[in-house]
């Protein structure tokens, strides 16, 4: 049995080399889909629908591998990834997810002025950047950076990871979570290997790792990492619409 957010839950039977399964497939799915799609004509940019399906494919496909792992060697995500709701996890992720948008903010612009913007914006940005989008396209990807990616990554690591972790049983219930808390964090911004933004992503990671580790569930996490996106995610829609420049 294991403890968390006060509450006893039954043990699994999964470890960490479920969440090295769940990463293999996100790499694996990434590849073959770039292979599927091909490289971009001579002299263009990558056409936008393939950095949506090049994006959202591989990271559903991964979130969906962490669930089935819980329901082949498990008890099902609702107990083995903590995605029990309350309440009071919205009201604190809101909180933690404002204080999250402010420090990512003011990060942004340090880390900005410190490696340069081009340097400092994210690998799909970077991608959709000054290209033409139409509106279905544009609300797609709004919606997937605001509400559907977060939902996936949490599974990911503040879920399946995070099991993981405490499963190793290292030292009291606490020292397991507080190495629950600093492993996700750390893999989260490695995982997105963009170099660059590894230490924004760690300050982006922690209030997001904190609602995990204050809750002992998965639902304020995935709150505040929305909340985190929103302005990301609107600023990427109205620039994709010619409404906003940056």
């Amino acid at each position: 049995m294991s403890l968390s957010g006060g509450q006893a839950h039954p043990g699994h039977r999964w470890g960490f080399g479920a969440f090295l399964f769940v990463e293999a497939v996100l790499l694996a799915s990434a590849a073959f889909v770039s292979v599927l799609l091909g490289p971009p004509a001579a002299g263009q940019a990558t056409p936008v629908r393939d950095v949506l399906i090049g994006t959202i494919i591989p990271t559903l496909l991964a979130a969906l591998a962490a669930v089935l792992i819980t329901l082949w060697r498990g008890n099902g995500p609702v107990l083995d990834l903590r995605l029990e709701w309350s309440w009071s996890d919205l009201k604190l992720g809101l909180k933690l997810g404002a204080f999250g948008l402010v420090l990512t903010t003011v990060s942004a612009v340090v880390w900005s002025h410190a490696v340069g913007r081009s340097n400092a914006t994210s690998a799909i940005g970077a991608l959709v950047e000054n290209q033409p989008m139409s509106v279905t396209a544009a609300v797609i990807m709004f919606g997937y950076l605001w509400l559907l990616g977060p939902v996936c990554e949490e599974i990911i690591y503040r879920g399946l990871l995070w099991g993981a972790v405490e499963r190793l049983h290292w030292g009291a219930e606490k020292y397991g979570r507080l190495a629950a808390f600093l492993l996700s964090t750390a893999l989260f911004a490695v995982s997105h290997l963009e170099p660059l933004r590894t230490t924004l992503l760690l300050v982006i990671a922690l209030p997001i790792g904190l609602a995990r580790l204050l809750t002992g569930r998965l639902p304020a996490a995935i709150v505040v990492h929305q909340v985190n996106n929103f302005l990301p995610a609107l600023a990427t829609l109205l620039t994709s619409l010619g409404l906003m420049t940056l």
